[in-house]
């Protein structure tokens, strides 16, 4: 390819990842307006944020054998299509069943973009450009998380005429997620096929010896399920954050959700920064080493979450959480391009999907335990004590590794 060519694919590539965020961010400022149009309870109307999630758990090891089977761009753009259709459909529909059966649509979209978008990243870049396109990467889901919140919030407070459809209010948001049919299309045209896919000398096993082949890799690379065990820390910290963190807020008489967004915006920007910077930082030290600083900023601002006593004060946990997400994710997909077989990149990299998306989902679970028994304040002290933990663990292992003289 050319380099106008492969600016072009990376571009396509790069816009697909904030989509992976936009799926629930996009119509969280609105959940509220949903739940009053639809007429159903709180607890229902969650359902509409949460579903999309749950599917991408099961979907992602589905979508990871295609891709290994068949090589990631066909999948990868029937993910878009699916996105845009299953998502977009919240735009036609007034009823909580319909609605909730589009986001069905919408995880398995989703589960099928994620896992073509990392693998596509493995494939087509190498070296240097894999961990500048990892990077970016990062940095496109953390200026998603930034953005996509506050259009959703604008959006949902218009109130359009549209013909045949009659007065959108809450549903406006929904319309968003057409994006992903045109940047479907624009995929077909700017990704090319690889060669990845098609695993050779498969033919004629049964189904039982393919899994047991399978389940192989993670006895013999045990770094495999390790890094999905970051991945799932770092998105169960992170919801700890969305979800738990305008309660602190509110401590401070910060109550509107138009401020509220600019804090999580803040917290993805950050994370944006360091995910730039991703590949130059990698030049002068290494993987395990950033993941290490970004346990070290975790235990600082989730620490300073704890402690933080005006408005002002409330901005350092979130940056500090943001920089530390910018370091961990672009190293969890790298290490698993690393540490995995060639052949199972797509089978082994959704379950990084997996694994972040259970995380998220279990977030408002496990905090919300906390909340329960030690308030507000008890959550991001619990947050920290993980971390610290982490760190603690983490650092111990990287010790022992350089005694032992073998390569970080």
């Amino acid at each position: 390819m050319s380099s106008g060519q492969r600016r072009g694919t990376l571009a396509v590539i790069l816009a697909s990842a904030t989509l992976t965020v936009m799926a629930g961010a996009i119509i969280g400022p609105v959940v509220r307006q949903i739940q009053l149009g639809v007429g159903v309870s709180e607890s229902l109307a969650g359902l509409i944020i949460t579903t999309h999630g749950v599917l991408i758990v099961i979907v992602s090891p589905i979508a990871g054998l295609l891709v290994d089977r068949v090589g990631p761009r066909r999948p990868y753009v029937f993910g878009l299509l699916l996105y845009g259709i299953g998502g977009g459909a919240g735009v036609f529909v007034d009823s909580f069943v319909p609605l909730l059966a589009s986001r069905v649509v919408l995880g398995v979209g989703v589960a099928f973009v994620y896992t073509g978008v990392t693998v596509l990243l493995y494939t087509l870049y190498a070296g240097q450009r894999m961990e500048r396109a990892l990077g970016l990467r990062s940095s496109a889901n953390s200026a998603g998380a930034a953005v996509w919140p506050l259009v959703g919030g604008a959006l949902g407070t218009l109130t359009l005429q549209v013909p045949l459809l009659g007065t959108l209010t809450w549903q406006t948001p929904f319309a968003v997620y057409f994006v992903a049919i045109p940047l479907g299309l624009a995929a077909i045209v700017a990704i090319p096929e690889t060669e990845h896919g098609g695993r050779s000398g498969s033919t004629g096993r049964t189904r039982f010896e393919r899994l047991r082949e399978f389940l192989a890799v993670f006895r013999d690379v045990p770094a495999i399920p390790a890094v999905y065990l970051l991945y799932f820390g770092a998105n169960l910290l992170l919801y700890a954050i969305v979800v738990f963190y305008p309660q602190l807020l509110a401590e401070f008489g910060i109550t509107s959700s138009g401020i509220v967004g600019i804090y999580l915006a803040v917290n993805g920007a950050a994370g944006g920064v360091s995910a730039v910077l991703y590949d130059r930082l990698l030049g002068l030290t290494d993987r395990h080493t950033l993941v290490l600083a970004a346990f070290a900023l975790w235990v600082g601002g989730l620490g300073a979450a704890t402690v933080a006593a005006s408005p002002l004060a409330a901005l350092v946990p979130v940056v500090c959480f943001g920089l530390g997400l910018g370091l961990v994710f672009p190293s969890s997909f790298a290490w698993i391009e690393a540490l995995a077989p060639s052949d199972r990149q797509g089978s082994l990299s959704s379950y990084l999907a997996s694994a972040g998306y259970l995380g998220q989902f279990a977030a408002p679970i496990v905090f919300g335990v906390v909340l329960s028994l030690s308030g507000i304040r008890g959550v991001f002290a619990g947050a920290a004590l993980a971390a610290l933990a982490a760190f603690a663990i983490f650092g111990f292992l990287l010790v022992r590794r350089e005694q032992s003289g073998r390569p970080s």
